[in-house]
């Protein structure tokens, strides 16, 4: 089992299997939520165990279609931890142990401010590589 949590641990989650995929968004809003590298996990092997009423979610705002959640005791960005999708990303950064995987992509690049230098081979898109 894979464990996951915020920085206060009023928040934690399992994994039951490795993500299936990891990357990262440059957009100035995953930057400025204080979180942009994600793992991509699915509804099957998702299980939030403790803090359910300790998570706000911050409603996305057009253009952005994503609704992220945040522990409120601490603030940790924690993904979307409360999505009903089958498929959603969770803040790498809230993973608790090592994973075995790396990042396969960069998003929204085309944002990305000059002072942050990319030194990974992953695919680099400048926006949302599904729409590429």
């Amino acid at each position: 089992m894979i464990k996951g949590s915020c920085c206060c641990g009023a928040v934690q989650f399992e994994l039951s299997a490795v993500p299936g995929m990891m990357g990262t968004c440059h957009c100035s809003r995953c930057r400025k939520l204080g979180a942009s590298t994600f793992v991509f996990v699915t509804s099957e092997t998702f299980r939030l165990t403790q803090g359910r009423e300790q998570i706000s979610v911050y409603k996305a705002v057009a253009p952005y279609k994503y609704d992220r959640c945040f522990c409120s005791v601490c603030g940790t960005a924690l993904g979307e931890v409360l999505s009903e999708s089958n498929s959603f990303p969770v803040a790498a950064n809230c993973i608790d142990q090592e994973l075995g995987i790396e990042n396969r992509f960069h998003e929204f690049v085309a944002e990305k401010p000059d002072w942050l230098k990319i030194g990974d081979t992953a695919k680099q898109f400048d926006g949302h590589p599904f729409e590429s």
